[in-house]
């Protein structure tokens, strides 16, 4: 594997067919680069990989037909599919033509429809799949790439002659509740990738895999990184990146680069947080002795690994340093959506000296090359790339004496207290000081009808951790608040702890606060003279419900572990409980065994059930014929299988995806309901009676009399 040196390789602008020296904008260079090494490898996806040549080819018949569809300049072209390779094909062919692209996504439909109605395109290209859930019934003017594919074949696969590119080359997205389209120019893309590649210094051999969804800025806006460097972009052939997959892509392409998100980076390296302590940050070991981690082999190849989204602390950098390969590079990135995802940097080498209490610290370094940045009111202000006004970030940081950037919190999630305001990244960062804590976010609860603030830590075990049940290691209230002594002002302590797994991240990969879960109070019985009540969060000082498996039979144990195992294999995410937290991730689990397990026993009702039910009575009565018995035998079949199938593919389709709600319904809940019908119907019919000679006779093979 080449890796670029610290004055490796940069891609420099080159002649187009006039002659001339040009790089005016990102399609420059990738047509530079479709012309210099066509048979390269641009987009690897199994069968669906391309060469750069035919990438070039695919995106100029696009684009031509996007000409021939009267695409004005400038417009806005959107991208509404799942396949990479169809949206780096259309994206490509949007700037061909002479407009604009912006990615919707199509993971979460309603999304995506917020998306259109935020962004007004001119066109949107889309597949069979997701045309409609994303059309809403607006006069939205549609090209289907399937058909579109038929009928631009025989378009030319030269460059088109496209007019003059508007300002406008990209529009991305930031916020998910209520998103915001954010227009980036040309130039401001062609800055951005120049500043990357001077810090990155990327070289053509570098096979690039970004996790993120393409709808998001590290996607939308990084592409450039590969496809103007000389580099291939590994995207997945059909269905959004996994961690299991993300991990094979890397050894089996020998993944160079990799740009995730902080979670997404420590399920990919960190095994196992207390085998390696923080090595070159000065940090205490945190659970386990100092020194690097073995290196998974699958993951050798690795050189770089940039991690943008969201805050990484000191330490989680480290532990991540220390899963790779001598030499390898872990880069910090943060940068805000307007600024095209570049801003500042930061890696360890950075440092001077080694720092203490690196689970405290959140590092962004330094500005990129064409950036600047200032803090007024503690708020951090970004010059983006290629100039510009200074734009705010409604992020805190300060400027350190080492000349490095430290992220302190953002303004919205400041609460108010009756003594001021508290940034509770700060709080947060004091309680992940704690040797069983990895993650830890502070809210705000009322008190009870007096309406007094009072705040609860969700707090998560680091990554990697092992312990049975999940999250059994963390601290209660009672022992948070005796670490958190002397450290933080008393009347500032969390009342309450609510332990998870993992804190809970929206599809950027952030935190996401609004998700975390409301803890269930009582007010215990003798409130003091002032009227407050204490809170207890629900569970704190019950058992965890181990006695429900010890209870159950070893049917139960055994079935319904190998069925919530080939959930993980046929629904991958539907039982993820690290957003729940204890101990009710424990009883979710222990209905995932019951799933499981009835789906196992309607399988031995299956072939078992219908002898026993014509041994008490099938056939015997009015309205109780073989038919019938037949009929409830494979109701009550249903009833027992129905549910490990239903529940995991309702826990994977979106809340507002309509049409998939509704066909999960018509095929699981209505045949329910049926087969319930059917079922009473069965056990009230008239029992058999001694005087139905015939019938009875028949079924013995004897006459009553």
């Amino acid at each position: 594997m080449t890796q670029g040196s610290p004055q490796g390789p940069t891609q420099e602008p080159g002649p187009d067919r006039s002659g001339r020296t040009t790089a005016d904008t990102v399609l420059d260079l990738f047509e530079q680069q479709a012309r210099d090494t066509p048979r390269d490898h641009a987009l690897i996806a199994g069968a669906d990989s391309l060469t750069y040549g035919q990438l070039d080819s695919r995106a100029n018949r696009l684009a031509h037909h996007l000409i021939a569809d009267g695409l004005p300049p400038g417009a806005v072209v959107a991208v509404g599919t799942a396949r990479r390779t169809e949206i780096v094909v259309t994206l490509l062919a949007a700037l061909k033509a002479g407009g604009a692209y912006a990615v919707i996504d199509v993971e979460s439909p309603f999304a995506g429809q917020r998306q259109l109605a935020a962004l007004n395109p001119y066109v949107l290209l889309t597949d069979a799949a997701h045309h409609a859930r994303l059309d809403d019934g607006s006069a939205l003017h549609v090209i289907r790439l399937g058909a579109e594919a038929a009928e631009t074949s025989t378009r030319s696969t030269e460059a088109p002659t496209r007019p003059e590119p508007g300002a406008t080359a990209a529009v991305l997205f930031t916020g998910a509740s209520f998103p915001r389209a954010v227009p980036v120019g040309h130039a401001q893309l062609l800055a951005a990738h120049q500043a990357w590649t001077k810090v990155v210094r990327p070289v053509p051999e570098d096979r690039h895999l970004i996790t993120q969804s393409p709808a998001l800025t590290p996607f939308a806006a990084g592409w450039t990184g590969a496809l103007c460097s000389g580099g291939a972009l590994v995207v997945p052939e059909r269905t959004p990146w996994t961690p299991e997959g993300v991990h094979r892509a890397i050894e089996a392409e020998q993944v160079g680069v990799v740009h995730t998100d902080p979670a997404g980076a420590a399920r990919l390296l960190v095994r196992d947080t207390r085998d390696t302590g923080a090595a070159g940050t000065g940090a205490a070991p945190r659970g386990g002795a100092r020194g690097r981690r073995d290196v998974d082999p699958a993951l050798r190849w690795l050189r770089l690994v940039t991690v943008t989204g969201d805050r990484l602390f000191l330490d989680e950098q480290d532990a991540l340093q220390s899963s790779l390969r001598a030499g390898a590079r872990v880069l910090n990135v943060y940068g805000p959506t307007e600024a095209a995802g570049i801003g500042t940097w930061f890696e360890l080498s950075q440092l001077a000296r080694p720092l203490d209490h690196p689970e405290r610290l959140s590092l962004i370094g330094t500005p990129f090359p064409g950036c600047a940045a200032d803090a007024r009111d503690g708020q951090l202000r970004l010059t983006p790339p290629g100039g510009g006004d200074a734009l705010p970030t409604g992020d805190l940081a300060r400027l350190r004496p080492d000349g490095l950037w430290e992220f302190r919190g953002r303004r919205r999630d400041r609460i108010t207290l009756a003594d001021g305001a508290l940034d509770p990244h700060e709080l947060e960062a004091v309680i992940r000081s704690h040797p069983d804590i990895g993650a830890a976010l502070v809210a705000e609860i009322p008190q009870d009808e007096s309406g007094a603030t009072r705040l609860v830590a969700h707090v998560a075990p680091p990554a990697g951790t092992r312990s049975w049940p999940p999250a059994a290691d963390l601290p209660d209230g009672g022992q948070l608040r005796e670490h958190l002594a002397g450290e933080v002002d008393p009347a500032r302590l969390p009342q309450v702890v609510i332990r998870l797994r993992a804190l809970p991240r929206n599809r950027g990969g952030q935190e996401n606060r609004e998700a975390l879960p409301q803890p269930v109070l009582t007010a215990q019985q003798g409130r003091g003279a002032g009227g407050s009540g204490k809170y207890t969060p629900a569970g704190s000082g019950a058992p965890t419900p181990f006695g429900v498996v010890g209870c159950a039979i070893p049917f139960l144990i055994g079935t319904g572990l190998i069925f919530f195992i080939l959930s993980k294999i046929f629904w991958p995410g539907s039982t993820d409980l690290s957003g729940v937290p204890s101990p009710w991730d424990f009883l979710f689990f222990v209905l995932y065994l019951f799933e499981g397990a009835s789906f196992a026993a309607g399988l031995v009702f299956l072939f078992a059930g219908h002898a026993l039910m014509r041994r008490h009575g099938p056939g015997r009565g009015p309205g109780k014929s073989p038919g019938l018995t037949r009929a409830a035998h494979l109701a009550v079949v249903y009833l027992l299988i129905a549910w490990w199938p239903q529940d995991n593919l309702y826990r994977l389709a979106a809340k507002h995806d309509w049409p998939l709600q509704a066909a999960l319904v018509y095929a699981f809940n209505i045949p329910l309901m049926l087969a319930a019908v059917l079922l009473a119907f069965y056990v009230t019919r008239t029992p058999p009676s001694p005087f139905d000679f015939e019938e009875a006779g028949e079924s013995d093979g004897a006459s009553v009399r």
